[in-house]
């Protein structure tokens, strides 16, 4: 099991190479400027005036400072909040003077530019600064807890009642006729439940994914019989890729629960995992009926594995749901996380 390195210490600075990070950089400081101008500009002429005057100062300092960090990032995370959050404020004036200078009175209105200007941008972009690291801050606190109780959440998600008792309730039904199928299958449960909680990482590898799912349809095989059928297409699947665990159990779940349970000649589950590029992904694809008493269910665990996925990857992962009136269609996509295999020599 591995952890991601993203959010995982509540005073820790954002990773400044995480597309997530870089947009919430992006669009609040054109946010606050576009704010100036409204409360300065007075007339539609003035707006678009000010937008270029505004706009070309700010941006090459946005986006040098950008990359200033998204290069100093190792160095970052390696030094404490305060020293690390006190060089980010010294990297985003020394760029902001910078630009003052090097751009002179190309970047600055006539009459402008002089000391006044440049200690006012300085301390306009430490304000600017200051504000983004206390919201990465109060945002890394918010998520800390959240990110345990979406975990608990799961796990018990995972294991629903539901599954439990129908479960138990088809090793029951062959107990007398073939005892030592109901044997086997006690066993199959009781390490189905036992590798469900045994998950303590953040990310675990896709193959004891796959196991642990194998696992859960081999009893609801043997509850469903003949109306289950799996197709399982892993000939491109990484061995070495990461991925949250306790990921592809609910999603066959709820393929079994809600798509081939009612069923009455039940269907085929196709399961696909593959690698494209630096993306992981996902399919589970199901046939499905309408059953309005049962959406809920596939609500909750959907929007858990959501929630988890953004606590995780945040942006960088994506969740796409496709339906029809005869089929049900999840594709999950997330950054190709490889396992570090040193620690395990």
């Amino acid at each position: 099991m591995q952890s991601i390195k993203q959010n995982t210490h509540p005073d820790a600075l954002p990773d400044f190479r995480s597309l997530g990070v870089m947009l919430r950089i992006v669009l609040p400081v054109n946010g606050m400027a576009l704010l100036a101008i409204l409360a300065q500009a007075e007339s539609w002429q003035d707006i678009a005036q000010r937008m270029i005057e505004i706009s070309a100062h700010l941006q090459p300092v946005l986006l040098s400072g950008m990359l200033l960090l998204f290069a100093l990032n190792p160095l970052l995370e390696r030094m404490a909040y305060r020293q690390g959050a006190a060089a980010v404020l010294l990297l985003v004036v020394a760029v902001t003077l910078a630009i003052s200078l090097l751009g002179g009175r190309l970047y600055n209105p006539p009459g402008e530019y002089g000391h006044f200007h440049l200690l006012r941008c300085a301390l306009l972009g430490a304000a600017a600064a200051v504000l983004l690291l206390a919201y990465f801050r109060s945002r890394a606190h918010a998520l800390s807890p959240a990110s345990h109780e979406a975990r608990l959440l799961a796990l018990q998600a995972r294991i629903r009642p539901h599954f439990l008792f129908n479960s138990i309730n088809a090793v029951l039904g062959i107990v007398r006729n073939d005892p030592r199928r109901a044997e086997t299958a006690l066993e199959d449960m009781s390490d189905l439940f036992r590798a469900a909680m045994a998950h303590s990482g953040d990310l675990v590898p896709v193959r004891h994914e796959v196991a642990l799912a194998r696992q859960y349809l081999a009893l609801e095989q043997l509850r469903l019989g003949e109306r289950l059928k799996v197709e399982w297409r892993t000939e491109d699947m990484p061995d070495d890729a990461l991925v949250p665990p306790l990921v592809l159990q609910p999603l066959l779940e709820n393929a079994v629960y809600h798509g081939i349970e009612p069923l009455a000649g039940g269907g085929a589950v196709y399961v696909r995992l593959y690698r494209s590029g630096d993306e992981m992904h996902i399919e589970v694809h199901n046939p499905q009926q309408e059953q309005p008493d049962r959406h809920e269910g596939n609500k909750m665990a959907l929007s858990n594995i959501r929630e988890r996925l953004a606590l995780q990857f945040d942006v960088e992962a994506r969740y796409e749901v496709e339906t029809g009136n005869n089929f049900y269609r999840v594709h999950i996509m997330l950054p190709y996380v490889k396992e570090n295999t040193d620690e395990h020599r």
